[in-house]
């Protein structure tokens, strides 16, 4: 079997742990932050995971990572 390519914006956007799952940062904090309070983006800071209905699909797209 020949090599699989890696879907590069998806390798981009999410990792996979070392139990096994993709891990991804939280939308919404890339502009108009000001109006955002300190508490929400401080929370959107931190690591969130994909449910198990989406994990699958994003582990074949990033098949060495």
């Amino acid at each position: 079997m020949p090599k699989l390519k890696t879907h590069r914006a998806t390798a981009k956007r999410f990792s996979i742990t070392k139990q096994g799952k993709v891990k991804r940062a939280h939308a919404f904090r890339s502009h108009i932050l000001n109006k955002k309070t300190t508490k929400r983006k401080r929370n959107l800071r931190k690591a969130a995971y994909l449910g198990p209905a989406n994990a699958s699909t994003i582990k074949s797209l990033i098949p060495y990572k």
